[in-house]
């Protein structure tokens, strides 16, 4: 008889964590989901100066973010630190990586707004192009704001093994060849960006 509570309780307990557990994770992705609509919402009403936007993408330091997510140098940094020094390189490495990360999202909505405006050219290279530039901006803006949650996390929880980071760098290269390419038609850039400035 003891045994059949003991086992009932057991089940009982295990039924309510799971619950629990659910609804722990709706609460992350309701989080997640506010998160992303708030920085839609307040890029589109913010006022981007393009100029100085496509400054600042163009002035990353791409390599640099490179080497603040690379796993090998995670990897030797923890092998050859103590642990607590380990932790502190490795917070400080996520707070710079999320500057970058920060940096580059800013851009890429400018970027974004660029390529918009260049869709309604009447020229059909142009608006192609536009398209292209768009479309990889946006991306680019999701990734990175998927890689600054993922480096909130490693700041808060230095000692787990890092996951592989959104591929920032490689869709920052993606977006930059897009630009490049509708920067072939410099003049046109030129006058988006004064007009959209404006």
């Amino acid at each position: 008889m003891e045994h059949g509570v003991a086992t009932l309780a057991q089940g009982l307990i295990a039924t309510a964590q799971a619950p629990i557990a659910t609804w722990t994770l709706v609460a992350v992705a309701f989080f997640a989901l506010g998160i992303l609509v708030y920085v839609a919402l307040r890029s589109r009403t913010r006022r981007v100066d393009l100029e100085k936007a496509l400054q600042a993408f163009q002035s990353l330091d791409i390599e640099a973010f490179r080497n603040l997510v690379d796993s090998a140098e995670e990897t030797f940094l923890r092998n050859n630190l103590s642990p607590k020094k380990f932790r502190e390189i490795k917070r400080q490495r996520a707070w710079a990586a999320i500057i970058y990360a920060r940096e580059a999202g800013r851009a890429a909505t400018a970027l974004a707004k660029i390529g918009q405006a260049a869709q309604r050219s009447s020229d059909p290279a142009i608006a192609a192009s536009g398209v292209q530039l768009a479309e990889n901006a946006f991306r680019l803006r999701l990734q990175t704001i998927g890689a600054g949650l993922h480096l909130l996390t490693e700041i808060l929880l230095p000692d787990l093994q890092s996951r592989a980071l959104p591929p920032v760098a490689d869709q920052y290269e993606r977006a930059a060849h897009s630009l490049s390419r509708l920067g072939r038609f410099s003049s046109a850039v030129d006058g988006l960006v004064r007009s959209k400035s404006a």
